[in-house]
C-alpha cells in the first residue's frame, strides 16, 4: 500500500454506527468498569493512560522523563527530574488522573466526526511513542499487548469490528476515568490521607488540600464524560 493510499484510508470518514453498536459498547464499558473482577485486569489500561499524562506532560514541560513503570497490581510509576517545585513539577503531577477521561473526550470527538481509522492509528501511535520510556518487562508487555490490538483491529478489523473497537475503548476511558477518583476518596477516607498519591503530592507543592484537588480530577472526569456521551450518543 502506497503512502497516498494509506493516507486515504486513515483520514476518510466513516459511517455512524448503528445505535445499538454505541449502547451496546457503553454498556460493555461499564460493565468492565464497574465488576471489580473485570476491573482488577481492564484498570491497566487506565493506568497506561495516567502514566504516560505524566510523562507527556513532563516533556512538554521541558522536564527530563527518566522512565515509566508499570506494575502487575495496576499501579505505576512516572521519574522525571528537573526543578523539584514550581509550575512545571505542578502540572506535571496534576496531569495523571485526568488523562484517561482527555484522552476519552479526544476520542469521542473523532468518533462523533467519523474518523473511526483516525482514532485506532492516533491511539498505535500514542502505545509507540509510549515505550521507549519503559523501564520494566510487565510495562512493556502491557502496552505492547494494548498496542497489538489496535493494530490487528486497524488492518484486519471489517468496518463493524472497528467501529465496535473504537467506541468500546471510547467509552471505557470516559467511564474508567470517574473510578480511580472515587477509590483514592475513599482510600483517604480510610487512612485519613493518601501520602504517595498525586492529590497529596499537589498538595505539598500547593498548599492546596489534596482533597480540593481530587475534587478538581473528579469534575474534569464527570465533564468529560457528559460531554463525550453527548457526542457518542445517537441524536
Amino acid at each position: 500500500m502506497d503512502f497516498a493510499r494509506l493516507w486515504d484510508r486513515v483520514t476518510s470518514v466513516q459511517p455512524d454506527p448503528p445505535p445499538w453498536l454505541v449502547w451496546g459498547t457503553a454498556a460493555v464499558a461499564l460493565l468492565a468498569v464497574a465488576v471489580r473482577p473485570v476491573w482488577l485486569w481492564t484498570r491497566t489500561v487506565v493506568t497506561i493512560a495516567h502514566e504516560g499524562g505524566h510523562g507527556l506532560t513532563a516533556l512538554l514541560t521541558r522536564r527530563r522523563l527518566s522512565g515509566i513503570r508499570l506494575h502487575s497490581d495496576t499501579s505505576g510509576l512516572t521519574v522525571s527530574s528537573g526543578r523539584p517545585t514550581g509550575p512545571g513539577m505542578v502540572l506535571t503531577a496534576a496531569a495523571g488522573y485526568p488523562a484517561p477521561s482527555l484522552l476519552g473526550l479526544g476520542g469521542a470527538a473523532l468518533l462523533a466526526a467519523g474518523r473511526i481509522t483516525a482514532l485506532l492509528w492516533i491511539g498505535t501511535a500514542l502505545l509507540a511513542a509510549m515505550l521507549p520510556a519503559l523501564r520494566n518487562l510487565f510495562g512493556v508487555a502491557a502496552v505492547l499487548a494494548t498496542g497489538g490490538a489496535f493494530v490487528a483491529v486497524s488492518w484486519y478489523g471489517t468496518a463493524e469490528w472497528q467501529g465496535a473497537f473504537a467506541y468500546l475503548g471510547v467509552w471505557f476511558l470516559l467511564l474508567a476515568g470517574v473510578r480511580p477518583m472515587l477509590e483514592l476518596w475513599a482510600a483517604r477516607r480510610r487512612r485519613g490521607g493518601a501520602p504517595g498519591s498525586d492529590a497529596d503530592q499537589l498538595a505539598r507543592l500547593t498548599g492546596v488540600p489534596g482533597a480540593l484537588w481530587l475534587l478538581a480530577f473528579l469534575a474534569v472526569a464527570l465533564g468529560c464524560l457528559g460531554l463525550g456521551a453527548a457526542w457518542l450518543l445517537p441524536r
